[in-house]
């Protein structure tokens, strides 16, 4: 598939770099693809397109947003129409507070149903906002898969998208409708929090074990 990855930050750069090894084409899109920056970004997924946000969404098939969360509204803004698409939100909605990073939405709605209605014409996904982007393009060495949740109110967006998480080599879990994003953002900040202040491994990562057929309780 042809992906546009907004923003070429940490997160972007992996999610580049795993998606490309899968076999799929990754466009950039960016405020300045003309930055020197971008090309080491670019060389590690594949020889990647670096273009302009609007461009990148234009002449993708799934627009993933790998921004951080203050930067939403105007890549939103600068994507333009993209009636149709598979947008998969990878941000979450993080802000300092007296305790030190915290969610800046929660009971009442999420930064994922907040991003489905600034693009109400798109198919969005909640999901690969579950773990750090240490993560993210290489699942090898653990003792089992990490699980990926993933959550939309679109059906067929959310089994495209957990297409898409498998080929990073997680084990997806179809979370249901977006509301359920009040639930994954929360879930990320355990995973933050254990990164941040309990000094857990930057490559940590959840995994959701089933009870295997004969076995025990």
């Amino acid at each position: 598939m042809d992906i546009a990855i907004i923003g070429t930050g940490a997160v972007g750069s992996a999610l580049g770099r795993g998606w490309s090894r899968a076999g799929h084409r990754i466009r950039y899109g960016t405020a300045n693809p003309a930055d020197r920056k971008h090309v080491s970004v670019a060389s590690a997924a594949g020889q990647a397109q670096v273009e302009t946000v609007s461009a990148a969404a234009l002449n993708a098939e799934v627009i993933v947003l790998a921004v951080p969360w203050e930067a939403v509204p105007d890549v939103v803004k600068a994507i333009g129409p993209s009636a149709g698409k598979l947008v998969i939100d990878a941000t979450n909605p993080l802000c300092a507070g007296a305790n030190g990073l915290g969610l800046a939405v929660g009971h009442e709605t999420s930064g994922g149903e907040m991003v489905a209605a600034l693009l109400p014409e798109s198919r969005v996904v909640k999901t690969m906002n579950q773990v750090g982007f240490s993560v993210m393009d290489s699942t090898q060495g653990y003792p089992t898969t990490p699980t990926m949740f993933v959550a939309g109110d679109d059906g067929d967006a959310r089994a495209a998208a957990m297409e898409l998480v498998a080929d990073l080599g997680f084990a997806p879990l179809d979370a249901g409708p977006m509301r359920v994003a009040r639930l994954l953002e929360p879930y990320a900040m355990l995973w933050i929090h254990m990164a941040v202040n309990q000094n857990s491994p930057p490559t940590g990562a959840f995994s959701l074990m089933q009870l295997t057929e004969g076995g025990s309780t």
